[in-house]
Formats: C-alpha cells, structure tokens, sequence
C-alpha cells in the first residue's frame, strides 16, 4: 500500500512510537498526501511494515479515531476524515515592541491556540512604515491577522492608529482581523477585539487602592514623554482624573531622576523598568522603609515585582493571549475588556 511510502519512524527518537505514527499522518494530510476518505493500511499491516507492536500502532489509531482524524468501518478498514479539522491556520501576529508583557500574551495565544495552527511574530517597533511593509508584504498569506496597534510621531508621541495604519488595515477581511490590548472606533465591524480601557483601567485600579493611597502626602506619576516605545496618553488622563476627583496632591515626572529628592510620605507610580530599579535603589539608598515612608505601585506585573513585594496595577497578559485564541478557535466575533487588577503588596 503506496500509504506507506509518506510515513517515517525514526528508531532513535525520543517521541513515542504511537505518537510518531499520528503526527505522520497528519503531517501528509496537511501536505496533501493523504485525501478525505482515502483507506489507510490495517493495525496489523501497520505493525508489521515497520516492525511495531499492534498495541502501539493501535494506540495511535485510537487517538486518531477520537479526534476525528481518522474513522473506522467494520469489515473495511480505516479512513482519512474531516481533514479541515487538522489544515493548519497561518497567523501572523504584529507586536509593536518586544517587551516581557507582549511576550507573555503571545506565549499564551499559542499555548492556547494549538498545534494545529501556524504563528509567523514580527515586530514593527512603534513604526508605521515597517508596519505597513510587513502588512503589505503579507496582506494574502495568512487566515488571520492580529494587530497590536502602538505608534509613534516623529515628535515620539503615542498614537493608537495614523490614518495610513486604518486604511491598510480595512483591506483586511474583518473575518480575517483580530485588534489585540488597543482598539480605536475608527476599525468597526464583526471581528475580534481584545482590548484594555487605559484611561479608566488606571482609574479604576487605584480607585480600588485608595484606602492606602490617600494615606501619602503626594502621588508622583513617572510617565515617560520621549520614551522609544511611547505610552497612551489615556494612562495620563486616568491618573489626573484620579487624583482630581480625590482631592490628592500629584505631579507628573518625566523619569526617576538620579538623586531624586525623596520625602516621607511619598507615593511613586512608575511604568518604566529602569525607573522602578532606580526609585527602589534610592529609597534603600537613603534608608527609608519603602512602603511606609514612601510608596511604589508598578504598572504591570511580573514574578520579580511579586518576589520584591511591588504593589501592582496591572492587566492580565495571559487572560488577553488565551482570550484571542479562543475567540480564533470558537470563530467568535466581538469585543473583550481584559481584565486589569489592583494587586497590593508590601511597597504600599
């Protein structure tokens, strides 16, 4: 049986037998070796052409038959079915920066999404033009398309998206497009969009923090205006509403400075690494207990903030990147507010 020819064994692999023989076959059935209906050998040619146990091959069989790859008619043999159950689907998914919080979500869409799909990354750094390259380049290669869209001006100000950005994106069938962590009115449509609100994001997670917040004397945002990577001047306008609304005492720095003037009774809300590295050296520095005489809150989480004990405002990274691969594998359209939480510890 000619089946034969496309299936590989490898004797010295670590992968089990069993599982050897089911992602050869479908391997070829998304080659286009093996066709809907087509008979593979018996579990006794199986293992007799290559020298297995009837109890491995029937094994991999058995998976193949409860995932629909393959089915069984009595006194006949086995199948191929349903091979659009196992083609692969080629996504290409747009990052605008390379950050732990960026990489967290990716890891978690394809953790979620499956072997059965294809995910091309690419960067595009804030920059339009690399952007509208890498789309262009790729605008007919792919079964979906997710966008995190963060860019820059030539003044290293943060926009959601330029109007060269919309129109190349409303070229993609909305069946196609999935908006990921920032969505703009302008891109409408029956897609998928998983977002995060960041003005009221920063509002409502310190609004949940404001018992111990309204215990510090000053509130000092550390947002940085000319960073590579700009940030949404919506987290801005979060924090003034805030602060405004209770009353607090605030200003907004550009950065940690080196020798920055610490006092008692100080609460820092840095985005930055390099600023929150910085501000916790100073405070220990000038020996000053760091969640009584001065506050940090950290935006977004990470297991070093956890271990160093870092109150955090943050969106859940992997809610979002299992959230867009579920919507992607249910074929399920529409909008998804990602969770961000208010997360106290020590610093605070």
């Amino acid at each position: 049986m000619n089946v034969f020819k496309y299936i590989k064994i490898d004797e010295n692999s670590r992968v089990p037998k069993y599982q050897q023989i089911i992602d050869s076959i479908i391997n070829n059935i998304s080659l286009g070796n093996l066709t809907m209906d087509q008979k593979i050998p018996s579990i006794n040619m199986f293992s007799e052409e290559f020298y297995l146990s009837r109890d491995t091959v029937e094994k991999a069989y058995s998976i193949l038959k409860e995932r629909n790859i393959i089915t069984s008619t009595r006194g006949k043999g086995y199948y191929i079915s349903r091979t659009k159950l196992i083609s692969k689907v080629n996504i290409l998914f747009l990052i605008n920066k390379l950050s732990s919080y960026k990489l967290r979500t990716y890891n978690h869409f394809i953790d979620t999404i499956g072997a059965n799909s294809h995910t091309d990354l690419h960067i595009y750094h804030c920059d339009e033009s690399l952007f509208l390259n890498l789309l262009d380049k790729n605008k007919s290669a792919y079964d979906y398309f997710i966008i995190m869209p963060h860019f820059k001006t030539e003044e290293l100000k943060h926009v959601s998206f330029t109007d060269n950005v919309i129109k190349a994106i409303k070229k993609i069938p909305k069946d196609k497009l999935v908006i990921l962590d920032n969505i703009k009115p302008e891109v409408e449509g029956d897609l998928i969009e998983v977002y995060q609100d960041f003005e009221n994001d920063i509002y409502f997670a310190l609004k949940e923090g404001l018992p111990k917040i309204k215990k510090y004397k000053k509130i000092m945002l550390i947002y940085p205006e000319k960073a590579v990577y700009p940030y949404p001047r919506r987290i801005l306008h979060g924090f003034r509403k805030f602060c405004v609304e209770h009353k607090l005492d605030f200003e907004i720095l550009d950065k940690v400075y080196d020798d920055m003037i610490l006092k008692k009774g100080d609460l820092f809300i840095t985005i930055e690494e390099a600023d929150l590295v910085n501000l916790v050296k100073q405070v220990r520095e000038d020996e000053h207990k760091l969640g009584s005489d001065i506050g940090i809150i950290s935006y977004n989480d990470t297991p070093l903030k956890e271990l160093l004990g870092i109150t955090v405002i943050s969106t859940d990274f992997k809610v979002m990147g299992e959230t867009a691969a579920q919507m992607i594998l249910n074929k399920s359209k529409g909008k998804f507010k990602v969770p961000f939480n208010f997360i106290e510890r020590e610093s605070l």
